[in-house]
């Protein structure tokens, strides 16, 4: 007998779970991939940054218009609840320079064991290889058993969101839901395409740093990459929601400098230079700077300008399922304040299928988290007054 079902193994379904089993609840966990935690454990390859230390203000600003909605979630499970949950767990963490929360040991399967472990310890069922194909007088799963049919008290969905497929968030949940309370999935946190020329080819792979990049009123200073087929990185993950929606993006390549400043420099320069051995020798840019100037800016008639401004013609962003995360999703006015679907009772969403978005840099993995937590801290207080109304 189970009284609540939670759909997807991810960190917000299994936080959702956790609330749920701590009410005394009988749990059930089911994951449609043979393992938990795939995503999770994917981020945790690059040190899996939980969090990030800042001003609770600044922190909300990163979910742009969706900032005020997930307020009282984050307010109740944020940054410092984060840190303390993995310290919980026994995985002690610290802070970066810029504020990025990470486990010391810099990976995320010791606090995923931890974590199981705990839910293991709280009696929650987890079952693999149990795919979600919606409800027909229950919640109907494909299984290495067959079509398993569970009629729970409360139903938490954490499905994910539309990218990263092979992991598990492959958006197909969307079908089982009324698609006028959905969102369209977009890239999120993406790579963009560039029709490079040959000359490039010699810094593939080679990081971008101490630039600026603007994209309509976004910017960052954020490191990125050159790749064989454009840029990556998190400099354009910051500025990644603007491109997809049409902003051109530049580059000011002397951030620390002034169009006055730079203008002098330049004058004091040998024109019968090439222009390489000017720039070199004004402002000491590296071989990638160089680079993109002889890409992007040969022939500007106002060079300082070009410098502070240079425009990157893009193709079009990176196909979605290789995006970090996406955007789109179930919409928050199909929710009620717990996060509740007003038009199935007792059933309940959470992470990254809601249509919210955040730039990386322990945004994303928090929100996820936190509106786990408030699912299932609703979920279990709506089964709860089920029974007492029973």
């Amino acid at each position: 007998m189970t009284d609540a079902l939670v759909i997807g193994a991810g960190p917000a379904g299994l936080m959702a779970a956790r609330e749920l089993a701590r009410t005394g609840l009988r749990v059930l966990v089911a994951e449609a991939k043979p393992s938990v935690g795939r995503k999770f454990l994917m981020a945790g390859k690059s040190g899996l940054n939980l969090t990030k230390v800042e001003p609770f203000e600044t922190f909300l600003a990163a979910y742009g218009p969706r900032a005020d909605t997930l307020r009282p979630m984050l307010s109740a499970f944020g940054p410092d609840a984060v840190q303390t949950w993995a310290r919980d767990l026994g995985q002690e963490v610290f802070t970066g320079s810029t504020g990025r929360v990470f486990p010391r040991v810099m990976k995320a399967s010791p606090l995923l064991r931890s974590f199981l472990s705990e839910l293991h310890g709280l009696g929650v069922e987890i079952r693999t290889r149990w795919r979600w194909c919606g409800w027909d007088g229950g919640a109907i799963f494909e299984t290495p058993e067959g079509v398993q049919r569970l009629h729970p008290s409360v139903t938490v969905l954490a499905c994910g969101g539309a990218s990263w497929a092979r992991l598990g968030s492959d958006g197909a949940w969307a079908a089982h839901l009324d698609p006028a309370t959905i969102t369209p999935f977009r890239p999120a946190n993406m790579g963009f395409l560039i029709a490079w020329s040959s000359h490039m080819t010699a810094q593939f792979g080679q990081p971008v740093k101490g630039v600026e990049l603007h994209a309509g009123t976004m910017c960052s200073r954020g490191e990125f990459i050159i790749s064989n087929q454009g840029l990556e990185g998190g400099g354009i993950y910051e500025v990644s929601a603007a491109l997809r929606d049409g902003a051109p993006l530049m580059l000011d390549l002397l951030p620390d400098l002034t169009l006055t400043e730079i203008t002098n420099r330049l004058a004091r320069t040998k024109t019968s230079d090439s222009l390489k051995n000017r720039l070199r020798k004004a402002f000491r840019l590296d071989a990638v700077k160089l680079a993109l100037v002889m890409e992007f800016g040969r022939g500007a008639t106002d060079l300082p300008t070009r410098l502070k401004s240079l425009p990157v013609p893009l193709t079009g962003p990176r196909p979605m399922d290789q995006a970090i995360s996406t955007a789109g999703g179930l919409r928050f006015e199909g929710l009620d304040a717990g996060l509740m679907l007003r038009a199935r009772p007792g059933v309940f969403a959470a992470g990254e299928m809601l249509d919210w978005e955040a730039t990386t840099g322990g945004y994303l993995l928090t929100a996820c988290l936190a509106t786990g937590v408030w699912a299932g801290q609703h979920a279990a207080a709506f089964a709860q007054g089920s029974a007492a109304a029973r």
